[in-house]
């Protein structure tokens, strides 16, 4: 029985030990998002202050030719001539193809031979009209007889014309697709024509940036390598925004001559829209995307308060911010997803 009651004496005492033990032992603090023993985190700061930003975006143009035509004749015929000196230079003019011609040549000469004939029975009677030896309408008769070979004579010339494929413009001949003795229909592709003295460089600028293109403006541009910068100069815009691409089609003339442009070659262009020397420019981490907004986390009071913004143009980190914050402000860039409104804020660093 006195055993017994030992034993419980002792469970009882070590009981005791472990509730006081308990009891008087602190619970070990949570760390905080942002330090150990703290109700709230710590994060990084940036504050805004104004800055000196060009404006520019960067599009994608292609080259061409400022002229360039697909050398097609008029009419089907056999080809007698063909001058295409691939890849060499020639005049406005240059007679390029000449198609067979023979038969209306022929048709020519008989007309040139009716007409000698009634000019000559013309002059005659136009010395019988002055003495009264004929009357006047059989004279009115002979001249309308020579102005109908006259036309007749200009209609064989233009069917002529039509069997002549000439350069329409100074430039270089590319590769031709025919030789002599072929027969050729209207739609036969004989060869391609483009000037080299001059090239174009087409690109599109997104809708918002139409306003500030203009005839005169100077744009930069790159090739492949982008190891040389090359200078263009806007000429035109198409008349309208594209309403499937929301872009707006410009036009320039390449300034910088060089062997290395060539048309339909792929270009990277840089259009300067100007400065702004008081653009709020904010790191992008600092940004939390919204399905309609894009909010950042400014500093009142030490909490934190989310604000609606709007931005403009985007620099490698940093992007800027056109609404919703002033010069001065202390917005969080660290620490964005733990963060509610109104939370304690404490800093680790504060960048300007």
């Amino acid at each position: 029985m006195k055993r017994t009651n030992m034993i419980i004496a002792v469970l009882l005492l070590l009981l005791t030990a472990f509730f006081l033990k308990v009891g008087f032992t602190k619970p070990k603090e949570k760390e905080g998002k942002g330090g150990k023993g703290k109700g709230h985190p710590k994060v990084d700061a940036f504050v805004v202050s104004p800055s000196l930003v060009a404006s520019d975006i960067t599009v994608t143009g292609s080259l061409a030719a400022y002229d360039e035509v697909d050398l097609k004749n008029e009419v089907a015929g056999r080809v007698v001539m063909v001058n295409l000196p691939e890849g060499r230079f020639v005049r406005k003019g240059t007679l390029l193809i000449k198609l067979y011609d023979d038969d209306l040549q022929a048709a020519l000469k008989k007309q040139e031979a009716q007409l000698a004939i009634q000019k000559r029975i013309g002059d005659r009677q136009s010395q019988l009209l002055k003495v009264n030896g004929i009357s006047e309408n059989d004279y009115e008769q002979t001249l309308l007889q020579i102005n109908s070979i006259k036309a007749d004579i200009a209609g064989e010339k233009a069917l002529i014309r039509k069997t002549e494929v000439r350069a329409p413009f100074d430039g270089t001949i590319g590769l031709k697709y025919i030789s002599e003795g072929a027969f050729v229909s209207a739609s036969t592709l004989l060869a391609t024509i483009r000037t080299n003295q001059k090239i174009k460089l087409d690109f599109y600028v997104p809708e918002k940036y139409s306003p500030v293109i203009s005839v005169g403006m100077g744009v930069n541009f790159t090739m492949y390598n982008a190891s040389k910068v090359y200078n263009a100069k806007v000429i035109a815009t198409e008349h309208g925004i594209d309403s499937n691409t929301r872009n707006l089609k410009v036009r320039a003339v390449v300034v910088t001559a060089s062997e290395e442009l060539v048309p339909g070659a792929f270009a990277n262009v840089n259009l300067q829209l100007g400065e702004n020397a008081k653009a709020l420019m904010i790191p992008t981490q600092a940004i939390i995307p919204d399905q309609e907004n894009k909010k950042v986390i400014v500093a009142r009071h030490g909490k934190a308060h989310f604000v609606n913004i709007s931005t403009g143009i985007r620099k490698s980190s940093k992007i800027e911010v056109t609404e919703g914050l002033s010069a001065g402000d202390t917005i969080v860039t660290s620490g964005l997803l733990f963060l509610k409104e109104n939370s304690k804020l404490s800093y680790s660093s504060i960048n300007k």
